[in-house]
C-alpha cells in the first residue's frame, strides 16, 4: 500500500488501528543526558505484539538504554480493549490501542491522550475464511461463524464490509474472541473464518487459511486504521520530557527499519515467533512514521495546525455509534483535546 493513498484517503474516513504478562528490564548506569531531568522511577508499558516501532524498541533494549535510572515493566496485551481496561484502573502509564478502542476510549472519557501513530494497517490485519468453506466473496459469510475481538480495528473493519455488502450482521454468528481464542477455535474447527491481525493471521493462513479482505483493500475504498500509543494524562503533565525522549526512541526504530528492514526483521523475529523473512512481509503489511512526518496535517497536526486525525476519530464514533456500539460519540473538540501536542 503506498504511502500517497494513505495520504488522500485519511481526509475520508477513518485513520487506524491489534492476558498480560510483564517483562521488567532496567540499567543502573547514569544518564548524563536525563540526569537533570524530572524522570519517574518506574514506567509501565502496555504493549501489544505488533511488528511496529515500539516492538522493535523493545527488542533492542532502547528505552532502557535512554532511561537507565528509570524501571521499565512491559505489560502485554492481546488486544486494545484490554488496554483501555488497564488505563481505566491506571495499571500502565503507556498504551497501544487501535484507532477504534482508541475512539470508544474517548466516548468513555478514558484519561488518556495520542501521543504518537505507532502504524497505519494494510494487510497485516485480514479477513481469513477456510479453503474448504466455499466462502469466495464477502456475501458468502451469511450462516457462517466468523470470529473478532470486538472493539478492535479489525471488528470496526468487519463491520464496515458487512455494511458495504449489505450484509446484516445478523445473518452470520459473528464471534467475539481474542487472538489467541481465536487460533485455537481454528484449530478446533469451531469457526469458518476471523478478522485478526499477526502473529495470529500468519498462523491461520498457514493452516487452511485464505485471505477474503485485507485492511490495505479496505483503506483502498476510504476505511483505514491504525495503532495508536496513549499515555495517561496525568503522567504526560508530569513527566513531558520522558514523553519527547520515548518518541526519539521510537523514531531511532522507525529509522533502523528503513535503512535496514533485514535487521529490524532480524531482531523482531523471536517476539513473533516467526522466521527474518515472514517477519519482514507482516512489517511490510504496516506503515511507519515517525514524529516529524505524524506532525503534519493529514495526522497529528501541531498547536499552531489543527491536524485530521480529530476528524477521523470523529467520524469513526459517529459509525460505532450508529452501529450501537458506543452509546453516543462526542463531539470534534473532545477528539481535538485527546491529541496530545508537545512543546
Amino acid at each position: 500500500m503506498k504511502k500517497i493513498n494513505i495520504l488522500a484517503l485519511i481526509l475520508i474516513f477513518s485513520l487506524i488501528i491489534s492476558g498480560c504478562s510483564s517483562k521488567p528490564q532496567s540499567s543502573e548506569k547514569p544518564n548524563e543526558e536525563n540526569a537533570n531531568e524530572d524522570v519517574p522511577k518506574e514506567v509501565r508499558i502496555g504493549y501489544q505484539v505488533i511488528p511496529n516501532a515500539e516492538l522493535l524498541a523493545k527488542q533492542l533494549g532502547s528505552v532502557e538504554k535512554k532511561f537507565p535510572n528509570t524501571k521499565i515493566t512491559w505489560l502485554e496485551f492481546d488486544s486494545g480493549r484490554d488496554v483501555n481496561t488497564a488505563i481505566a484502573s491506571e495499571n500502565i502509564d503507556l498504551g497501544l490501542v487501535g484507532s477504534v478502542p482508541l475512539t470508544t476510549g474517548i466516548a468513555n472519557n478514558l484519561p488518556y491522550q495520542v501521543y504518537f501513530i505507532h502504524d497505519v494497517i494494510g494487510d497485516a490485519e485480514s479477513l481469513v475464511v477456510r479453503e474448504d468453506t466455499g466462502i469466495e466473496s464477502i456475501k458468502d459469510v451469511a450462516g457462517k461463524k466468523i470470529a473478532v475481538p470486538f472493539g478492535s480495528t479489525a471488528h470496526f473493519s468487519l463491520l464496515t464490509a458487512l455494511n458495504k455488502a449489505g450484509i446484516d450482521p445478523n445473518q452470520l454468528s459473528v464471534l467475539d474472541m481474542q487472538p489467541q481464542d481465536i487460533l485455537a477455535a481454528w484449530q478446533r474447527g469451531d469457526i469458518d473464518g476471523a478478522f485478526v491481525w499477526h502473529p495470529t493471521l500468519g498462523k491461520i493462513l498457514e493452516d487452511n487459511g485464505s485471505v477474503l479482505l485485507s485492511a490495505e483493500k479496505l483503506a483502498e475504498e476510504g476505511v483505514i486504521t491504525s495503532d495508536t500509543g496513549v499515555v495517561q494524562k496525568k503522567f504526560a503533565d508530569k513527566y513531558p520530557s520522558f514523553i519527547k525522549e520515548y518518541i526519539s526512541v521510537l523514531d531511532e526504530s522507525i529509522n533502523l527499519y528503513r535503512e535496514d528492514p533485514k535487521k529490524a526483521a532480524k531482531t523482531l523475529a523471536p517476539a513473533l515467533g516467526l522466521t527474518e523473512e515472514q517477519t519482514l512481509q507482516q512489517m511490510e503489511g504496516l506503515i511507519w512514521l515517525d514524529y516529524s512526518e505524524q506532525k503534519a496535517s493529514d495526522y497529528l497536526g501541531t498547536n499552531e495546525e489543527t491536524g485530521q486525525f480529530a476528524n477521523v476519530l470523529e467520524s469513526t464514533g459517529q459509525f460505532l455509534k450508529d452501529q450501537a456500539i458506543i452509546p453516543s460519540s462526542p463531539d470534534l473538540s473532545t477528539y481535538q483535546s485527546a491529541i496530545l501536542h508537545l512543546k
